[in-house]
């Protein structure tokens, strides 16, 4: 009955009002925590460009996410560890040892429950309003400098007892993640399945090399210098092609770029006699391991339409137009002089005959498995590695589950190849 009749002192009072003061503010602050951490900046750019309130500041956080959320964490651990403490003065003032137990217990409970759990659920459930609702709060706290030379000083400390960079500013989310949100973008008929096709070439772009695109030698149309422009003219016309790299001592000598509107030009003023050399233009060369998304703001800038790609000993690998890098975001682009075969046929009983060019990544995709990558690029290099030879017309091979057969041989390469699933 002692228990029951005990009267809080004022310090009891004031450490009571603290301690609410201080759940309150860490359940503010973790539900902050959860919102600017899930928020993403085009979400929040998204809400600038609607004119919500608080949408600046919730951008500028969530653009530096190393900025605010030690500040945070570093806050919100105080709160709890200073409430915690109050709550023990409190209990054993009033309840003694054992009330310290038991005040300790219910305040674990009510911390959860109250200063976790509901916030930062909440958040979860409104991302985009827990942030600009708490972004004009945390804001002024990240401002506040002696609270950032704090964290910034204990991150030092920690990254001198476990050795690292710390938080970093990304990437947060993976080109897998972007992928799948763009799936269930399309399962949700938000996207159209086009639009998900380009968002995940627009990705692979970023990745594919020149080897990968380019025209190999065997298929360059290319010119000796020493020929007419009469010459170059008739072969470039019949071929249907307006540009054609010309050389000198060889392939490998590659000298300039005649292009056929000069060519026609010359031809016009009676010039049908004069070497093409003397209309040639300057060729502009890149390794075959060039990003194509790099070649394609250089060839912007320097407004070429055609490179010649070099293997690592200086020798001609092909070439590589500006139609073939929007290709592979786009897809095929078929013009009137384009007479190829389909890179892919389907075949009855469910085989495939695909052109012995085409890429490891591209087979991979229409078989939904993953083919063996090494230093070969198409599904022809495969063959080759896997026979260790070149293959006469109907030798195959096997991988996995798959026969690979060559229907087509020239020589020495190998134009289709038939994909067979052995059966079970």
């Amino acid at each position: 009955m002692k228990v029951l009749a005990y009267e809080f002192s004022t310090l009891d009072l004031w450490l009571i009002a603290a301690i609410v003061v201080l759940l309150l503010v860490s359940t503010l602050l973790a539900a902050a925590e959860t919102a600017l951490t899930r928020m993403t900046v085009s979400a929040a750019q998204s809400d600038v460009d609607r004119g919500y309130f608080g949408a600046e500041k919730v951008l500028a956080l969530v653009s530096r996410p190393e900025e605010f959320l030690n500040v945070v964490l570093l806050v919100v651990l105080v709160c709890q560890l200073v409430q915690a403490t109050f709550v023990g003065l409190v209990t054993e003032h009033a309840f003694g040892a054992w009330g310290v137990a038991a005040g300790m217990f219910i305040n674990i409970i009510v911390v959860f429950v109250v200063a976790e759990a509901i916030p930062k659920t909440w958040a979860i459930q409104h991302t985009n309003r827990a942030a600009r609702l708490s972004a004009p709060i945390i804001w002024p706290m990240v401002q506040f400098l002696p609270l950032r030379l704090l964290a910034r000083g204990l991150i030092g400390l920690t990254n001198i007892i476990l050795p690292g960079k710390g938080l970093k500013a990304g990437p947060f989310v993976s080109e897998e993640e972007i992928l799948a949100l763009a799936d269930q973008a399309v399962s949700a008929d938000i996207l159209e399945e086009e639009e998900r096709e380009l968002i995940e070439q627009v990705i692979e772009f970023g990745d594919t090399i020149c080897r990968e695109v380019m025209v190999p030698r065997p298929d360059m149309l290319a010119m000796a210098d020493s020929l007419s422009v009469a010459e170059v003219l008739d072969a470039a016309l019949a071929a249907g092609r307006s540009r054609v790299p010309v050389y000198g001592e060889g392939i490998d000598d590659i000298t300039g770029i005649a292009y056929v509107k000069d060519l026609v030009r010359a031809s016009r003023t009676g010039r049908d006699g004069v070497a093409v050399s003397r209309f040639s233009r300057r060729s502009y060369f890149v390794p075959e391991t060039k990003r194509i998304s790099e070649l394609l703001s250089e060839m912007k800038v320097r407004k070429a339409h055609m490179a010649i790609v070099i293997d690592e000993y200086g020798g001609t690998a092909g070439l590589v137009t500006l139609e073939d890098l929007i290709e592979e975001l786009v897809g095929e682009i078929v013009d009137e002089f384009d007479h190829e075969d389909a890179m892919v046929e389907r075949l009855p009983g469910g085989d495939l005959r695909v052109q012995a060019r085409m890429s490891i990544d591209e087979v991979s995709s229409l078989l939904g498995v993953d083919l063996p990558e090494g230093d070969w690029d198409t599904i022809g290099g495969l063959m080759f590695h896997l026979l260790g030879h070149v293959p006469f017309e109907g030798e195959s091979a096997t991988e996995g589950e798959f026969r690979l057969r060559a229907e087509q041989v020239k020589g020495r390469r190998i134009g289709m190849v038939r994909i067979e699933r052995l059966p079970q």
